[in-house]
């Protein structure tokens, strides 16, 4: 029964430690954090914004030619030939069809705006995967999890905060409060 006793004690005591050894490190970081912390991404983001504004402004402008053109028409239509009438409500048709193109172009799901958050953005965000990325080969982490987008994780130790690290492997110095 002692033979027994400590064959299995032996095998219990093999398992746990080839568990241990499979055990992994887990980390988290916080790409909002990261990325509030990016002059790079501040510099961005203040580019994007002024290309916005500007191409929402041209397209306010033609919808206010278009509101113009159709309050001319109202007004005007009783003395329109039947001809001219008809010119002018396809010049109204006309510019609604600019301005739905110039919106798609600029704002559609493949417009400009797209593309130049593209160009701005995803050096940003590809720099900061090679960080993670980094950090978590040198500390050994098997897995980090962004807490930015979604409540995703429902508890999380600071201590595993990985974020100011990041900011730090980009060359950017946060003073902590």
């Amino acid at each position: 029964m002692g033979k027994y006793l400590i064959c299995v004690l032996s095998f219990v005591l093999v398992g746990i430690t080839g568990l241990k050894a499979q055990q992994q490190r887990y980390g988290f970081v916080d790409t909002a954090y990261i990325l509030d912390h990016m002059p790079d991404y501040k510099s961005a983001q203040d580019q994007l914004n002024e290309s916005s504004a500007k191409w929402q402004s041209e397209i306010e402008s033609i919808y206010i030619e278009i509101k113009n053109l159709h309050a001319k028409l109202r007004k005007d239509q009783v003395f329109l030939s039947p001809e001219l009438k008809s010119k002018k409500e396809r010049e109204v048709l006309e510019k609604e069809a600019l301005a739905q193109k110039l919106q798609s172009k600029y704002f559609g799901s493949d417009g400009s705006l797209y593309k130049r958050r593209q160009d701005l953005v995803r050096p940003i965000q590809d720099d900061i995967y090679e960080a993670i990325k980094e950090i978590a080969k040198a500390g050994n982490y098997g897995m980090i999890i962004d807490k930015a987008n979604g409540p995703t994780i429902i508890y999380s130790n600071n201590k595993f905060d990985l974020s100011d690290k990041v900011l730090y492997k980009l060359g950017i110095r946060v003073n902590k409060q």
